[in-house]
């Protein structure tokens, strides 16, 4: 499980194993028993969040936007 970065006390990270065929581009945020999905493309926007409050995926948004060209440079490096 590759973690590109960690911020506002979550880990983001990818699965080493993102199905088969690959999903679309995302990142996952994980703190404690918070778990979010979040797609990169064509926008960023939470696709499944549990244990984060609204506020706490508007931070998440905010800081995958910020981060978004070092997500995708992982994603490429990490899957090819």
């Amino acid at each position: 499980m590759p973690v590109v970065f960690r911020a506002a006390g979550s880990r983001f990270h990818f699965f080493s194993n993102e199905g088969d065929p690959r999903e679309p581009i995302h990142i996952h945020a994980r703190r404690g028993d918070a778990e979010a999905k979040i797609w990169l493309l064509p926008t960023v926007e939470i696709a499944d969040s549990y244990g984060y409050t609204r506020r706490e995926q508007t931070e998440l948004i905010r800081l995958v936007v910020e981060r978004r060209e070092e997500i995708m440079e992982a994603w490429y490096d990490h899957f090819g």
